[in-house]
């Protein structure tokens, strides 16, 4: 089973429900999706069990001893990427137009590495995860990489986890696919609930059973009331309300996760949560029996 935690900006706390309900559920494979900002591995300590390269795209390269310098390839270029038949890789989008018209067909596209992928062993299940090169774009491309370097790790038993890029672009369209339920972390602001309408309508799409969280829902009850009422329009279920707790931010700085705090009226908040989550999920016939240890 696959549970996508996506939220329609960064910063709502998506990571921190993450490493939480890894911690509740049982034989959890973690992928850390957020590829731009990678940050799940920090709160465990493990081994890396296996590295590759992930080839995300193409650079023109320019050969010297064919170029004429005729300056035809510079002129096409609408990146600006081509100075003085010298590529600026930064700058090259690959899109293959200074091929087409080079007369001497000095120049090439070649594959460029955009990434590092890891799978690290820890004493709480396996990370996917990514270290992107400097000046590298996210894709869907290196979230579904991610993704397929733990299926064969799965089986019946597991649940994947998946902390999900922001916003809807192509690393949370990689993120949500084939994915049983989706948990949109949001927060009491009108932005908030924006982002929620925006992530929702991506959800559609892919007929995933919808979840919604609401964090720090305490700092500003009328608009928690007013996705609550939004939520009930789409016939979503709000499964959890957690309330803001200073107890995240030492789970931050000391990076533990929440479920660590015995004292965090979030961690009590998230134990709830899932408790109502795997109920929802053995309904919908998701799930055969609960998850919680």
């Amino acid at each position: 089973m696959v549970i996508s935690v996506l939220s329609g900006k960064g910063g709502t706390g998506k990571t921190t429900v993450v490493a939480a309900l890894s911690e509740l559920a049982k034989k959890v494979i973690k992928v850390d999706c957020d590829v731009d900002a990678p940050n799940l591995y920090l709160f465990y300590k493990g081994t890396d069990i296996e590295t590759g390269s992930f080839y995300g795209g193409k650079k023109a390269k320019i050969n010297k001893s064919l170029c004429v310098e005729c300056g035809a390839c510079e002129e096409v270029c609408k990146f600006n990427a081509i100075k003085n038949c010298v590529v600026d890789p930064f700058a090259c989008e690959g899109c293959g137009a200074c091929t087409l018209v080079c007369p001497q067909n000095a120049i090439s596209l070649e594959e460029e590495k955009s990434a590092d992928t890891f799978l690290t062993k820890t004493d709480k299940g396996i990370i996917s995860r990514a270290m992107m090169g400097v000046g590298s774009d996210g894709s869907g491309k290196l979230v579904t990489q991610l993704r397929k370097n733990v299926k064969k790790f799965e089986d019946d038993g597991t649940i994947t986890i998946i902390d999900g890029s922001p916003g809807i672009g192509c690393a949370v369209i990689a993120s949500i696919t084939e994915t049983d339920v989706a948990l949109i972390v949001t927060e009491p602001t009108k932005s908030g609930l924006d982002d929620l309408k925006r992530i929702l309508e991506l959800s559609e799409h892919f007929e995933t059973q919808v979840m919604v969280c609401i964090n720090k829902y305490n700092i500003n009850l009328e608009m928690t009331s007013q996705i609550e009422d939004y939520a009930k329009e789409k016939k979503l279920f709000v499964v959890g309300k957690i309330p803001f707790d200073k107890k995240v931010m030492e789970s931050v700085n000391t990076l533990k996760p929440i479920t660590a705090f015995e004292d965090s009226i979030a961690r009590k908040a998230i134990e709830e949560m899932w408790i109502r989550m795997n109920d929802i999920m053995i309904e919908k016939g998701i799930l055969s029996n609960t998850k919680i240890k």
